[in-house]
């Protein structure tokens, strides 16, 4: 790291919180990195194409080596003398089982807490507070939280200290959810290998857009492939944000909104479906949407290409039909079991060792 990046980073410590938090993330990313690598995992913005790639071949090569008894037993000894916390205040079934089997398979010891009930936090400590003692007992602490922002808080406050350890954002209120992406990422490569890539692919992404973490944090790493085409479908309360589309209009990355599913499909590579985020509600709105418009079913399959696939980040209610489940091209429960390699191999890169096991 060169002497003015260290003199901007030790600039940045000298910020409060609340100047810390509006200066622009361009201008920040280098504070969370360490030795010139990434060290907290917070924004879908910090993966880079050279990151994504050694990531994807991480994965791939975990998978690989898992197959067998002795392969696993080899996996578990390399992070067994490293600890991680679990700090998941948000409900959460699939990032927290995805995260837990990820560092079980790396071998990591790991600590958990599912609810503020349950922590200091009961009694009147802050969340900070709490973070901060997570810090003492952990190398590594992923976090849920209904708080904007407050994965961002923990790694500005932990990398001021003598002992920094690794913020991995699990999921931050309305923000970003970069894992998910990252996971969404690695199933549409997967999905696509045969196929060219994601270059040139059209995503279509259906639902409640306004407030789906996953679908923000997934448009702002399609930048990073060339040709690609989304299209967000959704009811006109619940369209894409204007910070996303100034987003892609920077990029040169071409976007259309539309309100008709059945004209959408046709065109689709990809399909991301997404449920309506009523948890954020603030007088009840979404009972007022007539959602039913952007649901999946059966007869919709008719017009899909044969080679295109359907995604979710689940958990889903109504807008995939169930029976959709059994054709081919649903892929969501690939999805969802991709995340924990993908999520093994990311916690392998933060810890340093993913030449590792690529080398073995």
């Amino acid at each position: 790291m060169t002497k003015a990046e260290l003199r901007k980073i030790e600039a940045l410590k000298s910020l409060t919180w609340e100047e810390f938090y509006r200066t622009p993330l361009k201008n920040k990313l280098t504070y969370f990195e360490k030795s010139g690598r990434m060290f907290d995992m917070l924004f879908a913005q910090q993966l880079t194409p050279e990151i994504i790639s050694t990531l994807f071949a991480t994965a791939n090569k975990i998978r690989k080596i898992a197959k067998a008894k002795e392969g696993l037993d080899w996996l578990q000894t390399l992070l067994s003398h490293k600890r991680a916390m679990l700090y998941f205040v948000q409900p959460s079934t699939r990032t927290f089982v995805s995260f837990q089997s990820a560092c079980y398979i790396l071998g990591l010891k790991v600590s958990e807490i599912r609810s503020t009930s349950t922590s200091s936090e009961l009694k009147g400590e802050t969340p900070e507070d709490t973070i901060r003692t997570f810090s003492s007992y952990a190398d590594m602490i992923i976090m849920r939280h209904f708080e904007e922002g407050m994965a961002e808080k923990a790694a500005w406050m932990l990398n001021k200290i003598k002992r920094p350890i690794s913020i991995v954002n699990g999921g931050s209120g309305k923000d970003q959810h970069p894992t998910q992406a990252l996971l969404d990422l690695y199933t549409l490569d997967l999905s696509f290998a045969e196929r060219g890539g994601i270059n040139n692919k059209t995503i279509v992404m259906v639902g409640d857009l306004k407030r789906g973490r996953t679908v923000r944090s997934l448009s702002y790493l399609l930048k990073l492939y060339k040709g690609v085409k989304i299209v967000y479908v959704s009811p006109d309360y619940l369209r894409i944000d204007n910070e996303i589309k100034d987003f892609l209009k920077k990029h040169k990355i071409p976007f259309k909104e539309s309100a008709d599913l059945e004209k959408s499909l046709p065109g689709a590579d990809a399909v991301y479906m997404t449920r309506i985020q009523d948890e954020y509600d603030i007088n009840g709105e979404s009972k007022d949407i007539d959602y039913s418009k952007f649901h999946l079913t059966k007869k919709h399959l008719k017009l899909l290409k044969k080679n295109a696939i359907i995604m979710h980040p689940l958990p889903r209610r109504q807008e995939i039909e169930v029976a959709v489940d059994s054709d081919p091209r649903a892929k969501y429960w690939r999805q969802e079991r991709n995340g924990m390699w993908i999520r093994a191999a990311l916690i392998a890169y933060l810890f340093g060792i993913e030449d590792k096991i690529l080398n073995i």
